[in-house]
Order: structure tokens, then sequence, then C-alpha cells
């Protein structure tokens, strides 16, 4: 094996691949710690009953306890539902085209 030669593009390359490494590092980084990009649930918090988009509340049960009660008979008679803590208590919803048959359900029910 002979010696090495460098030529003047050798010593040019080096720092290039160098500065390339550390610029796509800090286009990862910034990535990884943007604001508003997390990939990480916020923690939930209640709003008001008629924020909850395609949902409508059925039921508004005094607590936690009874509101489940209540979710799992809308689940048992093929109703999907999900229960919301709202700043105005727990509420069962209900998709809108739902609600009507999910209502006669709660007062038959209760």
């Amino acid at each position: 094996m002979g010696p090495v030669q460098f030529t003047s593009a050798s010593f040019l390359v080096g720092p290039l691949i160098a500065l390339g490494v550390v610029g796509i590092l800090v286009l990862v980084l910034r990535w990884a710690f943007a604001r508003g990009g997390s990939l990480v649930a916020r923690e939930a918090r209640p709003g008001r009953v008629d924020e909850y988009g395609l949902l409508v509340s059925v039921a508004a049960p005094s607590n936690y306890i009874e509101a489940e009660i209540v979710r799992q008979t809308l689940e048992d008679h093929q109703i999907r539902a999900t229960l919301a803590q709202t700043l105005a208590g727990p509420r069962v919803m209900v998709f809108e085209q739902d609600a009507e048959r999910a209502r006669t359900v709660v007062a038959k029910d209760h």
C-alpha cells in the first residue's frame, strides 16, 4: 500500500461533512423541542357542555359513578357513548344522530 495522497479538495470535504452533520442535528433538535408540536397528549381540561363538537349531552348525572352506569347502559344498547367532565359536572355524551334514541333509553332506564 502506497502513501495516502491528499489534495486540496480532501481538506475541504472533511469540514463540509462535519458541518452537514451539525446542520442535521440542529434541524432535528429544533423539531424535537418546538412548541405546539408535541406528540405527548396534553392533560384534559373540562369545557362547557357545548364545546364537544359532534357530541351532545343526553344525561347529567350528579356524580361520576352514576354517569358511568348510564354510559354502560347506552353501550349495552349499542349506542356509542362517552363520559365528559364538563364545567357543569359529568355529562354522558353521544353523537347527534344517536341522541334521541339515547334519551329514550336513559328515560326508560331511570
